[in-house]
């Protein structure tokens, strides 16, 4: 059985459609997820990049995208009531549900239909109450050491190299997106194409055009 590293932010529709469709397109396979909660936000801050919903044109093609995508995959989605939103509340009560800060499926199930079924307002703070007494955690969500937590997984995803959510580890490989979920199947059923060259050489850099 192989590991997979799940990372996400549940700000983020796309992992919200990937979370959802994973159990789906790795049928068959042989694997066991770790969920790793992050901060999108800090990967942005790093990479020096806007998240899609700060450039408005892309934010309108980004919402149209992910309802199609739903639709097409029979995926129950609704567009927050407010969003961009604060996801640091989901987070923190995510990795709050363990003890050893790693949530399980069954949380990270509860905390996205929260954000991305029936159109509410994700943080607003009635809603949050109910979902804390339901899901029970074991740790104060507010309690510094699970603050903690959440820098330590944001600070390893950016120093793996990530740059998204969602994003998917297997074997030190990482497969960025909802479209990479076909690429990460052939990968764990052991594609040939993964035994050769092309991993390591078109990820190589290469001499370009550098803006200014």
């Amino acid at each position: 059985m192989q590991r997979l590293v799940f990372t996400f932010d549940f700000i983020s529709p796309f992992a919200y459609l990937a979370f959802e469709r994973l159990p789906q397109v790795l049928q068959g396979c042989s694997y066991e997820v770790q969920y790793r909660p992050v901060l999108f936000a800090g990967l942005l801050q790093h990479w020096g990049q806007k998240g899609p919903a700060e450039v408005e044109p892309k934010r309108a093609f980004t919402f149209r995208h992910v309802h199609w995508l739903a639709q097409h995959h029979g995926v129950a989605l609704d567009t927050p009531a407010t969003h961009p939103f604060n996801p640091l509340p989901l987070l923190r009560l995510a990795l709050a549900c363990s003890a050893d800060h790693r949530p399980n499926r069954r949380v990270v199930e509860a905390l996205f239909h929260h954000a991305w079924r029936g159109g509410g307002d994700a943080v607003a703070p009635d809603r949050l109450a109910a979902l804390a007494q339901a899901l029970a955690p074991v740790h104060d969500p507010a309690a510094p050491a699970v603050k903690q937590a959440l820098r330590d997984h944001t600070d390893a995803a950016v120093a793996e190299g990530l740059f998204g959510v969602p994003t998917f580890t297997l074997q030190g490989r990482h497969f960025w997106g909802l479209d990479a979920l076909p690429m990460l199947r052939d990968a764990l059923q052991g594609g040939a194409w993964f035994d050769g060259p092309a991993w390591d050489r078109e990820g190589a850099p290469r001499p370009g055009v550098q803006r200014r």
